[in-house]
């Protein structure tokens, strides 16, 4: 399984997996001309791309355009229902579907835009976690995502440069909010809790330009893993970007 995050973040998110010649997108928030700009980088044509996979209906996940027919769109009833998809492409939470190649199953997060998904994916021996966007990851969740190969998870900001930004006191405490984003601690401190043998990379994606850096981000990975005692040696712990590719997984045979 590999995967190619395109752009993650308040501006746009969009992520490539693939596997064996079965490729779908999970999330489409960005512009079209950069979407194939970014695409072309890859070896992936975009008529080699069989779904998208949406997790919520903000429009730095879900664009809507003419040119993305709607029945290779999958999310909630809630996100669906900004693009008028067919009944046929809703999502359950917690049940298990086998679709292109993935078994796939979505995970109800909690955030401020109803029927918001996270979503585990597995293929063969490999299983990738995706969680963004949301406040905090509840004790079901967690079980269901333990010893994962590869996370893609949301390390959003840091509390004490948040606190310090000029946005609007009500959006920051809808950050902070069990409705908003995970802090860096917080991000790290699930990891801890659920990595195992099998674990082979965390991204930490949605990383705020405002009220966070990469470096943050990491420092407070290092700190939360030193503190738990995890062995992070072996373990490949890395930024997603917004404005360029981020490559992870392995190579296929």
């Amino acid at each position: 399984m590999k995967f190619y995050i395109l752009a993650s973040g308040s501006k746009g998110n969009c992520t490539l997996l693939t596997h064996r010649g079965q490729n779908i997108l999970i999330d489409m928030g960005l512009a079209l001309n950069d979407f194939y700009t970014r695409l072309a980088k890859t070896n992936i044509s975009v008529t080699d791309i069989s779904a998208i996979f949406y997790t919520h209906a903000h429009s730095d996940h879900l664009k809507v355009f003419k040119s993305i027919p709607h029945d290779v769109c999958y999310g909630s009833r809630q996100t669906l229902k900004k693009i008028h998809a067919e009944q046929e492409q809703i999502l359950e939470p917690y049940q298990t579907y086998l679709l292109y190649g993935f078994k796939i199953t979505p995970l109800e997060l909690s955030h401020d835009s109803p029927g918001t998904f996270g979503y585990i994916f597995e293929c063969e021996d490999e299983k990738l976690v995706y969680i963004t966007d949301t406040g905090f990851i509840n004790e079901k969740n967690l079980k269901l995502i333990q010893n994962a190969n590869y996370y893609i998870v949301e390390s959003n900001h840091n509390v004490r440069m948040l606190l310090k930004t000029d946005r609007p006191f009500d959006l920051i405490q809808r950050i902070l909010s069990d409705y908003g984003h995970l802090s860096n601690e917080d991000s790290a401190m699930y990891m801890s809790e659920v990595i195992g043998p099998r674990t082979k990379e965390i991204v930490l994606a949605h990383i705020s330009e405002e009220a966070n850096t990469p470096d943050e981000a990491l420092a407070a990975y290092r700190r939360i893993f030193a503190h738990q005692r995890k062995d992070i040696n072996g373990l490949k712990i890395y930024p997603a970007q917004q404005w360029q590719i981020t490559i992870g997984g392995d190579d296929e045979d």
